[in-house]
């Protein structure tokens, strides 16, 4: 063989076993470990979750940025310590390149330093403490932040003749978050706040709303976890509280969209400050919703089906952007500053802190034909995380 036709079979050599490497990497799949608590007291977070996750793929395809997403789903029943040991094992075990889903703050918490030491992007789904996204430079959110729906409510409260305020929030970190950001907008504004914390598990309202009750303030801003809604408005109304003419007010995780029917008619007047409701008024939060119910008879989706639904659309924009390129640090890079119309309205990823720019809605829970529905009639455009943006 002469020493040319040598370096043309060596050239040709590498040039094959690039292309194959390239295919390779096109065909191997980008692995997503989905932690969520599918059982347990707040497995509709979960439910819905995995539904919108599943409908993003059935919608949008499976490959994005030439690689194919493969959601391996893991339940931490709402257990910190379950959901450590599954990060983990996701990690190690099953080589994913993310880990998504969060239901809770302390399951977000939990699987920070993992994040951290594996290079590995969080995107937190649905967790709302506004500290989230300071325990690792590899966490990012497409949920919302507490502050950034409470203190809307202040200033609306303030604005329409509300000056005694009662808060009622569950005793963790986004209940916190919920209660001090709204207490020290108001307060700001001259308003009066008496506050009381009820307990994440287990919770009865009836002690707290008799104090409530005998307080007599013009309005309640209550804060409780996506799905405990019910239970408080039952003992809200059985305490009479509405027939003495405290307005109910808060962010919308009272309300939520997946049990509204099951509250029923107490929840009709409630005022409340969100980033999504299945009632916002655009083409495509329509088509999201009807595809969504087609998909999943006798379920509505709620602020954590557009949590999951707009996580999966993060993955596979940063992908796109990546061409393909899976490590963390590429993909959490090209998460900063991502942009997308979702159902919920315009939205982006801040570069800065990684939380999510939205707008937040005002909206009235009111009767739409037959059904029930947080109708918005204002909006707040662009919203950062009101703590951060202090810092």
């Amino acid at each position: 063989m002469t020493h040319r036709r040598m370096v043309l079979t060596g050239i040709l050599g590498v040039a094959l076993a690039a292309s194959a490497d390239g295919a390779a990497l096109a065909q191997e799949a980008v692995k997503i470990g989905l932690v969520l608590p599918m059982t347990g007291p707040f497995a509709s977070t979960g439910r819905q979750i995995d539904a919108a996750v599943k409908l993003f793929l059935a919608r949008e395809g499976a490959v994005h940025g030439g690689r194919k997403l493969e959601v391996i789903l893991k339940d931490d029943a709402g257990n910190a310590d379950a959901t450590r040991r599954l990060a983990q094992e996701l990690v190690v075990n099953d080589k994913v390149s993310v880990l998504a889903g969060f239901g809770l703050t302390p399951l977000a918490m939990a699987t920070a330093q993992i994040a951290t030491q594996a290079k590995v992007p969080e995107v937190v789904m649905a967790a709302a403490t506004a500290s989230i996204t300071e325990a690792s430079p590899y966490i990012v959110r497409t949920s919302f932040t507490l502050p950034q729906a409470s203190e809307p409510m202040a200033d609306w409260a303030w604005a329409n003749g509300i000056k005694k305020v009662f808060t009622v929030v569950t005793d963790y970190g986004p209940g916190i978050d919920a209660e001090t950001s709204f207490a020290g907008k108001f307060k700001a504004a001259g308003g009066s706040v008496e506050s009381v914390r009820v307990p994440l598990r287990n919770p009865d309202f009836a002690p707290f709303l008799q104090r409530v009750s005998e307080a007599k303030p013009d309005a309640l801003f209550v804060f409780v976890p996506s799905g405990v809604g019910a239970q408080f408005m039952k003992q809200f109304v059985e305490r009479g509280l509405d027939k003495a003419g405290i307005k109910l007010i808060g962010p919308g995780d009272v309300v939520d969209d997946d049990i509204l029917e099951g509250i029923g008619e107490v929840a009709l007047g409630a005022i409340t400050t969100h980033h999504y409701s299945a009632a916002h008024d655009s083409p495509a939060n329509k088509a999201f919703v009807a595809d969504f119910q087609k998909a999943n008879p006798g379920m509505r989706p709620n602020f954590m089906a557009v949590g999951g639904y707009d996580g999966m659309r993060l993955v596979a924009e940063a992908l796109k952007a990546t061409k393909g390129d899976a490590s963390g640090e590429k993909l959490i890079a090209a998460m900063k500053g991502a942009s997308w119309e979702s159902p919920r309205g315009p939205v982006r990823i801040d570069p800065e802190t990684r939380d999510i720019i939205q707008n937040v809605y005002v909206r009235k829970t009111q009767k739409v034909g037959s059904e029930l529905h947080n109708v918005e009639f204002a909006t707040i455009p662009n919203v950062k995380d009101p703590v951060k943006a202090r810092k």
